[in-house]
Order: C-alpha cells, then sequence, then structure tokens
C-alpha cells in the first residue's frame, strides 16, 4: 500500500497535465491549410462543395441545380481519398473577388425553368439542402438570428419556403464578407507537404512584405426579384447597383416554370484583428457545437474514480486468495481442494482450447489493428496534425495507417493461434482470415449503400474507379502485410501456459442465471466513458459540426481501454470463481459489448436528434454506417478485454503450486 501511496501524486499529476493540455491545446494551434497572402487587387476565387443537408444526408452535386457556371468551364479540385469518400466534389466557381475591392457584380441569368429544374430546385429546398463555399480553404459562414440569440452556420440555403406558403423562393443574390489581417514579413516555414501544410509565423524574419491573409468568410443570402428583359443586356461581372436584401415575399425570386433567375453578388472587405493562425476559432466555437468541458471532465473523474475501487478491491481478494492458497502446505492444499470451490479448482481446464478458436483468432487480428489505427491517429490529430481545414485528411490517414498495421494483425492473430493449437499449421488461412474478416463486412455494408447512393444520384456515391482504387490497396498492401506479419508470428516463440490441460474436461456447476446476462451488463461501464463524447461526434457526423476537441478525445481513449481491461479481467475472475473455465469468449464480449450500448446509443440519437432526418433511404444509410463503427468498437474493445484477461490467467496460475 506504501508504494502505491507513493505513486498516486505522480499519476495524479500526469493526469492533470493531460488535461491542461487538452483545455489549453488550442492556444498554438494551427490548423490547416498553407498561409497565401495577397495583394491589393489580386483575384480570389470562390469554389463550391456538395450540396449538403441534415434532413436526407444525400449530398449532391452543386451544378446539379440550374446555377451559374464559371467563364472557363466546371474544373474539379484535387481530391484526396477521404474526401471522395465523404461525398465531397469541390468545383470552381463563377465567384470572383479582387482583394480589397468592394464589388456589386452581375453572374448570369438562367433560360427559362423547365418543369424538371423547377421540381429539382422545389425538393432541394424543402428538405434544406445548403450550398457550401469555400474560399481560402476557410467555408462560408452565416450568421442567423433566432429568438434574439445569433447563431452560425456554415453553407447558405438552396432557397426558403414562407409559414403557410406552398411557394418556394430561390437564394439568387449573396452579399459576401471577406475578413483580412493585414500582415508585414514573410517569414513563413512550412511544415508539412502538399495543400494542407501547416504555416508557421516566425518572429525571428520580419521582411516587410506588406500583404492581406484571409482571416473569415461570411455571407448574407437574399431572394431578389429582377427584371430578366434589363438583366440579360448584362455581361459576367458588370457592376450593378448594391441591393439591399427585400423583406416582402413579392419583391423575391420564386421558383416556377418559365421564370428567369439573375444571379447576383456583391463584397466588401473588413480589414479584422484575428491572426491567421486563429482563423479557424469563429468555426470550432460555433453555437450547438461547443464541448461542455466540465461535464465530460466530471463524467471521466467519476468512472476512473469507481473504475480504481473495483480494481483495488479486486487486487486485494485475488492477493488474499493466493496467500492463503501458498501459505499451506500439500496435504492442507488438497483437503482445501477438496473441500473449496473456486478458480483454484479449474487449474486442469482454464487453458483448454476455446470454441470457434480461429475465429476467436481472427477477430484478436482484427481488433489489434483498429485499436492501432484508432490510437495514431488520435494522437495525430490531438497534435494538430489533422484539422478540421484538412479535409478528408483524417480519413485518409486512417485508411492509410489500417493499412499498414495489417502485419501487427496478422502477427498476433497468428501467435495466439500457435498458442492454442500448440502448432504453426494453418497459418496462412488465419492470416487470410484477418485480412478479408473486417474488411470484407464493411465492404458487403458499403455496396449496398452504394447502391442505393447510386439510385439517388448522389454525389455521395463511390465511382467505380475509386473502387478499384480500394480493391487495390486492399489486396496489393493490407493482405500481403497480413502475411507477412502471420509469417512472423511463426516465427516468434508461442506463449506457454504454466499448467498442463486435463484430458477430459471439468463439469461446469449449474447457474441460477445464464452468465451472458453478466457479461452483457459489463458493457455498461465502458460506454459510461464513452456516451459524452459519442454524441459530440455524431453530431459532427450527421449535422454538419466541427469536431475538433480530440486532446478530450485522447483522454477518453485512455480511460476506456483501462475500463475495458478492468471490466474483463473482473469479468473472468468471477466466471473462474464459480468453476466457469470457459472464460475466452466471456472475456472478450465483457468489454466488447459496450458495441451494443454503442448501437442502441446511435438508434436512440437517430429517433430523438436527427427527427428531421426523412425517408428509407437517409436512415437505412444512418444505420449502415453506425452499423460499421458498432462493429470496428467491438473488435477494438473485445480485443483490449482479451489480451488483459488473458495474460490476468496466465499470471495468475503461474502464481500457484502446483504438483
Amino acid at each position: 500500500m506504501a508504494f502505491s501511496e507513493r505513486k498516486m501524486p505522480g499519476i495524479c499529476s500526469v493526469f492533470l497535465l493531460v488535461v491542461l493540455f487538452a483545455h489549453s491545446c488550442h492556444g498554438f494551434y494551427l490548423p490547416g491549410s498553407y498561409m497565401h497572402t495577397y495583394s491589393t487587387s489580386d483575384t480570389i476565387v470562390a469554389k463550391v462543395n456538395s450540396l449538403t443537408s441534415i434532413e436526407t444526408e444525400l449530398p449532391f452535386s452543386y451544378y446539379s441545380l440550374p446555377y451559374c457556371k464559371p467563364l472557363g468551364g466546371i474544373k474539379k479540385s484535387a481530391e484526396n481519398l477521404g474526401e471522395l469518400l465523404m461525398g465531397d466534389q469541390i468545383d470552381n466557381s463563377p465567384y470572383r473577388f479582387k482583394m480589397n475591392v468592394n464589388e456589386s457584380l452581375y453572374v448570369c441569368t438562367t433560360s427559362p425553368l423547365n418543369e424538371h429544374e423547377v421540381k429539382l430546385l422545389k425538393q432541394r429546398t424543402r428538405d434544406l439542402y445548403q450550398v457550401n463555399m469555400i474560399l481560402d480553404n476557410l467555408p462560408v459562414m452565416r450568421i442567423a438570428k433566432q429568438n434574439g440569440v445569433s447563431i452560425q452556420w456554415t453553407g447558405f440555403p438552396v432557397g426558403f419556403t414562407p409559414p403557410n406558403s406552398n411557394d418556394d423562393y430561390i437564394i439568387n443574390h449573396l452579399k459576401f464578407k471577406v475578413l483580412v489581417h493585414e500582415y508585414e514579413g514573410s517569414g513563413v516555414q512550412i511544415i508539412g507537404t502538399g495543400e494542407e501544410g501547416m504555416g508557421v509565423i516566425s518572429e525571428a524574419d520580419k521582411k516587410k512584405a506588406s500583404g492581406y491573409e484571409i482571416v473569415g468568410f461570411e455571407v448574407t443570402p437574399c431572394s431578389v426579384k429582377y427584371d430578366p428583359e434589363v438583366m440579360t443586356k448584362l455581361h459576367m461581372y458588370d457592376s450593378i447597383s448594391p441591393v439591399n436584401c427585400p423583406l416582402e415575399l413579392d419583391k423575391s425570386q420564386i421558383i416556377r416554370e418559365r421564370e428567369r433567375i439573375s444571379f447576383t453578388y456583391e463584397v466588401e472587405f473588413v480589414k479584422s484583428d484575428i491572426r491567421w493562425p486563429s482563423r479557424w476559432d469563429a468555426y470550432l466555437k460555433m453555437e450547438g457545437a461547443r464541448v461542455h468541458w466540465f461535464s465530460i471532465l466530471n463524467s471521466l473523474m467519476v468512472i476512473t474514480f469507481l473504475a480504481g475501487i473495483v480494481f483495488v478491491i479486486f487486487l486485494r481478494t485475488v492477493r488474499r486468495d493466493l496467500t492463503r492458497y501458498e501459505e499451506l502446505d500439500k496435504e492442507a492444499q488438497a483437503q482445501m481442494n477438496e473441500e473449496l470451490s473456486g478458480w483454484k479448482l479449474v487449474v486442469g481446464d482454464v487453458f483448454r482450447e476455446p470454441d470457434c478458436a480461429k475465429l476467436l483468432c481472427v477477430m484478436i487480428g482484427d481488433g489489434v489493428q483498429i485499436t492501432g489505427m484508432a490510437a495514431v491517429t488520435i494522437v495525430f490529430a490531438a497534435f494538430g496534425f489533422m484539422s478540421p481545414a484538412s479535409r478528408g485528411m483524417l480519413l485518409t490517414g486512417m485508411i492509410i495507417l489500417y493499412l499498414f498495421l495489417g502485419i501487427a494483425a496478422g502477427y498476433a492473430a497468428v501467435r495466439l493461434w500457435r498458442t492454442l493449437k500448440g502448432t504453426s499449421e494453418g497459418w496462412r488461412s488465419v492470416s487470410w482470415s484477418v485480412a478479408c474478416f473486417f474488411p470484407g463486412i464493411v465492404f458487403v455494408i458499403l455496396t449496398v449503400l452504394n447502391f442505393i447512393l447510386w439510385g439517388s444520384k448522389s454525389t455521395g456515391t463511390i465511382p467505380i474507379s475509386l473502387y478499384f482504387v480500394l480493391l487495390s490497396l486492399w489486396f496489393c498492401i493490407s493482405v500481403p502485410l497480413t502475411l507477412v506479419g502471420g509469417f512472423l508470428g511463426t516465427r516468434a516463440e508461442a506463449i506457454q501456459y504454466p499448467v498442463r490441460t486435463n484430458q477430459i474436461p471439468r463439469e461446469i456447476p449449474a447457474r441460477k442465471y445464464p452468465s451472458w446476462l453478466l457479461v452483457l451488463g459489463a458493457g455498461t461501464l465502458p460506454f459510461g466513458t464513452l456516451f459524452i463524447e459519442l454524441f459530440f461526434i455524431l453530431s459532427s457526423i450527421w449535422l454538419g459540426r466541427f469536431y475538433y476537441v480530440f486532446g478530450f478525445l485522447l483522454i477518453v481513449l485512455l480511460l476506456l481501454i483501462i475500463v475495458c481491461a478492468e471490466v474483463s479481467v473482473v469479468l473472468t475472475y468471477m466466471h473462474l470463481c464459480v468453476e466457469d473455465w470457459r472464460w475466452w469468449w466471456k472475456a472478450f464480449f465483457a468489454s466488447g459489448s459496450v458495441a451494443l450500448y454503442v448501437f442502441l446509443y446511435s438508434i436512440n440519437y437517430l429517433v430523438f436528434d436527427l427527427q428531421s432526418l426523412s425517408g428509407p433511404v437517409s436512415a437505412i444509410l444512418y444505420l449502415g454506417y453506425s452499423m460499421i463503427m458498432a462493429i470496428a468498437i467491438m473488435l477494438s474493445t473485445g480485443t483490449i478485454g482479451f489480451i488483459t484477461s488473458f495474460y490476468f490467467v496466465h499470471h495468475l496460475f503461474s502464481s500457484v503450486k502446483i504438483d
């Protein structure tokens, strides 16, 4: 006890430092893209991303609607693997600005709307689709007033439908406000590569090279009815008079057949004191996405306290049992074995091969791969290498890590296979199964969802070319590395059991209640560490909010690992105490059962927090992606619990004197 008391202040200090780091990291966090400095009158072109809606979750191309097209034609921006999988489609747009030049400009007038275009515009308007524009890698922000409170949103609506009306009106005039910061000095050191590198301002080098950085991008959308006869005489980028957003519906542009819609915009440049590294703060502190720091910290402390109590009581119980058992002589031990029941009586069966041993090895291998991927990704994100500005980088990084961690998956699965079987025979089959089990499940689910998206003509559809890319990555990188890991597993020394296994299995005493009930209930404690962060993660995925508190997510991950390990060990010990030696799968699902609660919580989130989600297609997409997430969590947490329980059982029975 004295040793643990001496160590406790150090542990508390480390935990406190991690919490303080997570809380203060936004002070020096420099997210995203390489810093661009513009001179006065430099041309800046806004880009457009896919149209998105929280009602349908089906993204569509911006140019699927009758919007104005750029003079040089539509040009797609280079997209990474993550952006393609997320359904992003970034194109150029006709909206171009000149640095520090305030303008009011005409864009174009459409041809008369036909029936199909009217139907499409009305449908996108009533499904609350948002137009997502990007300027210098910053999403456009709209500030709306609700009950006297300013609420910030990214994007602006395609149109609007007045209350108690069947008419729809299109947004055709945009009032942009671009916030710029005057910068003197060109001391910019680039760390990282590519478009999404990070720029760090060097205070040492001030060369008085004046320029402007874009630190904000806001829009006020309007619907204005123009006279098409007058507007068609203008050319793109001709100047027009500034427009006041009309409040009367008869002055707004209605959506109906034979209407010709004119698109215009005006831009105002405003100097700001916001520095370039802090320009994302306005997005990360948006209303509704602010993290409840004290609530999260309170939950983490309670979970840590409860888990610590369980762990301390458990250690004292095991130590007392071992001390009593080892202090007896051989005759007394034999008499004690006859009189008492408990974990000591299953010494000849505790390492008996479990049912479906190959499946267990495969799931443990995939669990190691997923856990490693999640841990490395969150650590990199916590240190600012994967920011909201780097679109798709988080998903791309996760895929790359998963591919290369195949070597760890193959090694873990084959080494466990050798331990269970006592031979390396069949290791190739185990390695192939590891390489195909979880990716195969994901591939099947994504294929089904892709057919649904394809039928809806959504940009979220995975192109056939990307399918071939993913299959090539799977079979050319992941599978070979998993086989290499399996080969290394055959060369590694098998884990030797400390006791011999009897030829005849010991009968397990009958129980008043099924043991699986206790195993399923054990998942509630790990879920308690996860559910608050799960809410914010789901909100970032399905409600278009930014998730950026990776420092706290790292703490939650560490606590989740600790709690999963403790819960699994305690459940394993409880089963051994009632002479149930079939602990292998129960150790896995004691912590892995948290996935059941995650999936149920996802359904709860769908019913109560995504009430606006409309249509069976959207619900199927949501449940499909939630199923993938739940399976990944089950494999990861189950692996953590199983490995901890295995080494606990190994250590426990190696401490017992056996004749």
